[in-house]
């Protein structure tokens, strides 16, 4: 249906702000043409299709706020390890797939929603307005709080309720997502970052055979990683776990270690430390048997096992926790308590 279609008198009135029309000519070839004739859309003639924007805006709404939903239940019940096959990806993260595809569907829904409200049910008229200061007149603010009323009237926010209470709902209920990410920076950790799965009595594991080590199984300038006994791959919270238990092993001349407390801790020059690097948390892996330095491979810390670990290279805050170790009845390594101090990087509340 046109406007052709319609009576005059049942058409939107007309404001006649096109602006001066003239002609091109030799002494003016740029002269100001106008605005070609206003065509209504078929929303302003019909009130049902009007109808049936307002109800696809509400709609959009809708899928927004029940996308912010989804987004916080994911992020409430979905385990932060669980993965997922999604085709073409591949296995990715379950939580950071279902955060993305809700937090994106609930912008696009509110942003889909807006747009087809202006382009449909909003005012259209083109209004040519003169260029001016800088500076508003009275004049000028006077005119803009006009045009402000008579935008917010041509909205129809007021008449048309059920776009506005959509609308409120699903802005109100977007930010939720925003105050559910802060839930990690309160106190939920408690006291997991100061306590790891090594206890008084538990072997030190070889992390290649699987099998616990004797004294005999370390070499002299060799380095070994280890875990506690009863860890093992297939756990479901392995990977959190081995990151603050995973432990190195190095057997060093007693003589040639100079720190009093790492010699008392160690058995026959078997000293063990943790693996997490103090700065920033990466795996160490780099041992140089010569100067007895491990080295992050990721910012170079570099520090020194023969005295207590302590950073002599790098950015590391503090030098590596070391673990007491002993042989039991066995004759097998074990650890004679947890770390006295947090392994990794520093936290705030670390004190």
């Amino acid at each position: 249906m046109s406007s052709h279609d319609i009576p005059e008198e049942n058409l939107p009135a007309e404001q006649d702000q096109h602006g001066a029309v003239g002609v091109a000519d030799e002494k003016n070839p740029f002269a100001d043409p106008g605005l070609p004739p206003h065509e209504h859309r078929v929303q302003d003639i019909d009130e049902r299709a009007a109808k049936r924007s307002e109800r696809v805006v509400a709609l959009l709404f809708t899928v927004s706020m029940l996308a912010t939903v989804g987004f916080i239940a994911s992020y409430v019940s979905i385990p932060n390890d669980k993965t997922i096959y999604v085709f073409p990806i591949g296995h990715i993260n379950a939580m950071n797939f279902a955060l993305g595809l809700t937090l994106g569907l609930a912008l696009f829904a509110i942003g889909a929603g807006a747009v087809h409200w202006a382009r449909t049910l909003m005012s259209d008229v083109e209004i040519a307005d003169e260029r001016h200061p800088i500076e508003a007149s009275p004049e000028v603010k006077a005119k803009v709080m006009d045009d402000f009323r008579q935008g917010a009237k041509e909205s129809a926010l007021g008449r048309r309720k059920l776009i506005r209470n959509t609308m409120l709902g699903a802005m109100a209920l977007f930010p939720l997502s925003g105050v559910m990410l802060l839930r990690d920076l309160g106190p939920l950790p408690h006291n997991k970052l100061r306590h790891t799965l090594w206890s008084k009595g538990k072997l030190l594991v070889n992390m290649n055979t699987n099998e616990p080590l004797r004294p005999s199984d370390v070499a002299v300038g060799s380095l070994t990683f280890v875990k506690p006994e009863g860890l093992e791959e297939t756990d479901e919270d392995f990977q959190t776990q081995i990151a603050k238990a995973a432990v190195m092993i190095i057997r060093l001349q007693p003589a040639n270690i100079k720190d009093k407390r790492e010699l008392e801790w160690s058995h026959e020059g078997i000293v063990a430390y943790s693996k997490i690097c103090t700065h920033v948390g990466c795996p160490i892996s780099l041992y140089e048997q010569q100067t007895h330095h491990v080295l992050c491979p990721c910012h170079q810390s570099t520090f020194d096992l023969s005295d207590g670990a302590r950073v002599i290279f790098g950015p590391a805050g503090h030098a590596l926790p070391q673990l007491r170790i002993g042989v039991n009845d066995q004759g097998y390594l074990e650890a004679l308590g947890d770390f006295d101090e947090p392994v990794g990087p520093a936290f705030w509340e670390r004190g």
